[in-house]
C-alpha cells in the first residue's frame, strides 16, 4: 500500500470527502493561468497603512 498524497491532520475524513476536496483542488489548479503574472508598475503600494505610522506628528507637519 502506498502513502496517500493528501492526509487529514486533525479529525477524520471519509474517502468521499477526501475525493471531493481533491477534485476541488485539481479544478482550482487547472483554472490558474500558466503564464507568470506580469508586474505593472512598482512593487509597493502608494499609500501608507495607518497602524505603521508613528502616533505623534509635529503641529507644523504637512501630513495632517
Amino acid at each position: 500500500m502506498s502513502t496517500p498524497d493528501i492526509r487529514v491532520e486533525k479529525g477524520h475524513a471519509e474517502p468521499e470527502e477526501v475525493a471531493a476536496l481533491t477534485a476541488i483542488l485539481l479544478a482550482r489548479a487547472a483554472a490558474q493561468p500558466t503564464d507568470a503574472p506580469s508586474h505593472r508598475g512598482r512593487d509597493k503600494a502608494g499609500w501608507r497603512r495607518l497602524e505603521r505610522t508613528p502616533g505623534f506628528r509635529a503641529p507644523h507637519s504637512w501630513q495632517g
